[in-house]
């Protein structure tokens, strides 16, 4: 993969964060929470999900497999 292809794929993982941080945090507003942890929907949560698959997708740029930290 070259450059450009790889930092227009490390941009739509860092956008996808991005749109998926401000829906959570407003969601999290609509509920009077300021953490998911207070939200009675925690482990059922799709809005949760998403932004947590989004995370683990911008850290690893898609690639899946494990995280070095």
């Amino acid at each position: 993969m070259n450059t450009q292809n790889t930092e227009t794929a490390a941009n739509k993982y860092e956008l996808n964060l991005q749109q998926r941080s401000e829906i959570l945090l407003a969601c999290q507003k609509e509920r009077g929470v300021e953490s998911c942890f207070a939200c009675e929907k925690i482990f059922e949560c799709e809005t949760r999900k998403k932004y947590v698959k989004s995370v683990y997708e911008s850290m690893s740029q898609g690639e899946g497999g494990g995280f070095e930290f």
